[in-house]
């Protein structure tokens, strides 16, 4: 088949079929991609892809989740499936692995022995592979499939950007000049690529004190700033919340975290669906 066939963005990426890159499996029919990206490392960005995607879930979408971040992944844990292995059918198709919520995952993480053993790439197997995460893994029918992004502007941006059919990215930011600064090159190369920013999400903004419950802000923000000076929608402010370091161990999360996570994301899942 043409690259284009079956893919949600043809006739409108710009692409033909012979630059594009990528060859769409036919089995797949996903709705939209959504890039989860921040210039920076550190800031939270795959705690927010995986609060992003079990929400949507929550929503009745069917969700998928691409780890982009080949050398320092972190989906399967934030899943509870780093115990976990992704098999072929033998035919160049990859079956996902599926948490217990049917949230469909890949990974690096899921295809090597050990979890802590190095993917020591370059820049080209690199960008291989995460083509073949999106056109040789079953992913089957997906309301929206979520990629989480290594940190930076750099080789896997570019492939990912330029090669995958993004519908748009969601920047994730803290409250911190050096931060502000290296998402706004993002943001500023997102542009010069034609590729939508959907808006930014401040994590780590602020921590609530537990005795009466004040908002007590650890940095000087200035995301309003932030946001106006880079033309986008400021999606969430998200709290220091323990919680959300436990994403993997829902089991034994308090319930007042559950909630609050609930409560802070699925008002961004909403304008996000």
């Amino acid at each position: 088949m043409s690259n284009c066939e079956g893919c949600p963005s043809a006739g409108t990426c710009g692409k033909s079929a012979e630059t594009c890159g990528v060859t769409n499996n036919p089995n797949n029919k996903i709705k939209r991609i959504i890039a989860v990206m921040s210039g920076k490392g550190g800031v939270g960005k795959s705690s927010i892809t995986a609060l992003l995607a079990k929400a949507m879930q929550a929503k009745g979408l069917k969700v998928g989740v691409l780890d982009a971040d080949i050398t320092g992944p972190s989906i399967p844990r934030l899943f509870g499936l780093e115990n976990e292995k992704a098999y072929g059918d033998g035919e160049k198709q990859i079956f996902p692995v599926i948490d217990k919520d049917g949230i469909k995952t890949m990974s690096i993480n899921y295809l090597i022995e050990e979890e802590n053993t190095p993917v020591i790439w370059r820049g080209p197997i690199i960008q291989s592979a995460i083509q073949q995460f999106y056109s040789d893994v079953l992913w089957e029918e997906l309301d929206v499939l979520f990629i989480d992004m290594p940190p930076g502007t750099g080789d896997v941006a570019l492939t990912v950007m330029q090669t995958l059919p993004v519908s748009g990215v969601v920047m994730v930011s803290t409250p911190q000049p050096m931060v502000s600064m290296i998402v706004s090159k993002a943001i500023n190369m997102l542009r010069q690529m034609d590729i939508p920013v959907l808006g930014v999400i401040e994590n780590m903004s602020y921590i609530t004190c537990p005795d009466c419950g004040k908002k007590i802000n650890l940095y000087e923000s200035n995301v309003e700033q932030f946001v106006q000076e880079n033309h986008v929608p400021l999606l969430a402010e998200l709290p220091f919340n323990n919680g959300i370091s436990r994403l993997n161990d829902e089991d034994n999360m308090d319930q007042e975290d559950i909630e609050a996570i609930r409560e802070w994301i699925l008002p961004v899942a909403d304008l996000l669906a």
